[in-house]
């Protein structure tokens, strides 16, 4: 939760390959404080079965900067399990079963008292995110 001196974070993530939220994919967390400091890992979790990423940590007093890890990979492998299981001899994927984007990082400035919601709308060949509400 933000206060007039912390902005707070919250992210979602949608599989539009298949229509639904990604569940279990791991989101990490980092922060700071300005432009050429190092990031400081503050934490993270996987995403529920809404695709959601409720207990983020907040970023400490004088934030920046916010940089969201998704960990996608194993999200689409285990996904691309599920589809070969279900299609049997169908290929599970058009290439060589390879991800191309194996993780996601999205870094964005924040200011103090303010929420950021990040979605992220995710394919096997691309993703897109934006400042939701």
């Amino acid at each position: 939760m933000s206060t007039e001196t912390t902005a707070s974070v919250s992210t979602h993530i949608l599989d539009t390959s298949a229509g639904r939220p990604a569940e279990g994919v791991a989101v990490r967390l980092s922060a700071r404080a300005g432009r050429d400091a190092h990031w400081r890992p503050l934490g993270g979790s996987p995403t529920d079965a809404d695709g959601r990423c409720k207990d983020l940590p907040a970023p400490p007093e004088g934030t920046t900067h916010v940089r969201l890890d998704f960990a996608v990979e194993p999200y689409f492998e285990r996904s691309a399990k599920k589809r070969a299981d279900a299609q049997q001899d169908a290929p599970a994927n058009r290439d060589s079963g390879a991800v191309f984007f194996p993780e996601v990082a999205v870094t964005f400035a924040v200011n103090p008292g303010e929420h950021y919601h990040v979605p992220l709308l995710l394919s096997p060949f691309g993703y897109s995110v934006y400042r939701g509400s």
